[in-house]
């Protein structure tokens, strides 16, 4: 047992690989005898991460869940960022670029409305939380867009590092949600097509939630949906600091 644990932990990343395998068939199974396909094996695979994550977290009380277990380490590097955004990148290249052009002026609606209204709702929750300084309104109201956005935005201008971790955090919960509801409210929603995916995409904006919420609808909607979503991130960084810190400034400030 203590050779099986140093070679995990030696071979950290390699490790993290198998378990994800693993995790991934027996979603499939999951999928397949107890839900009879209705719910796709990734959503359950997104939610197994998420409570096992959870629990390790409380186990090792640390701050990177299942990371923070040695013979685990290997999935600070999967799931970091370097290959999270490498993995988001890589479904630009799968995009019909006929596709994109009929979102037309719909996506790039949604895309706006996307941005405005977390923010605004965000914001208005900061003021009913007590965070009435334009500075932390803007921070915690730019995590709502996504958890990128609001320390980007609160660096730049300012914030405090607890209201920066509000931001991230409201950021993570978004985020979640979009991973795990997104495959239950599909239908309603009338996730089918690109289009749908690409103005699903502007409107959620948290790219990893909608990338990872598309996974477990339809996998072919999942490029349409994370082309407009990084748009959407980088929109955000660009506006927060500016146009939205100058608004919420001239009406509260």
């Amino acid at each position: 047992m203590e050779e099986i644990i140093t070679v995990f932990t030696k071979n950290a990343l390699v490790a993290a690989l198998a378990v994800t395998g693993l995790m991934m068939y027996v979603s499939h199974l999951l999928s397949k005898y107890l839900t009879k396909g209705k719910l796709q094996s990734s959503a359950i695979a997104i939610t197994l991460g998420l409570v096992l994550a959870y629990f390790a977290g409380i186990y090792t009380q640390g701050e990177k869940g299942i990371s923070d277990i040695a013979i685990f380490s290997g999935f600070a590097l999967l799931g970091g960022a370097m290959i999270r955004d490498l993995a988001i990148a890589s479904t630009a290249f799968e995009v019909d670029v006929k596709e994109v052009k009929k979102a037309g002026k719909v996506g790039l609606i949604a895309l706006g409305l996307g941005c405005v209204i977390p923010f605004v709702i965000g914001a208005m929750v900061a003021w009913l939380m007590g965070y009435k300084d334009p500075v932390s309104m803007t921070t915690i109201g730019a995590g709502a867009m996504t958890y990128i956005v609001g320390p980007v935005t609160g660096s730049a201008i300012g914030a405090s590092s607890e209201v920066i971790a509000l931001s991230i955090a409201i950021g993570l919960i978004k985020s979640v949600f979009f991973m795990v509801g997104t495959p239950i409210f599909a239908k309603f929603m009338y996730l089918k097509s690109p289009r749908s995916a690409m103005v699903f995409g502007g409107m959620a904006g948290t790219t990893s939630g909608t990338a990872a919420g598309l996974a477990g609808t339809d996998v072919r909607l999942v490029p349409y949906g994370a082309l407009v979503a990084t748009f959407y991130t980088g929109l955000g960084c660009l506006l927060g600091p500016s146009v939205f810190f100058l608004t919420i400034n001239a009406i509260f400030g």
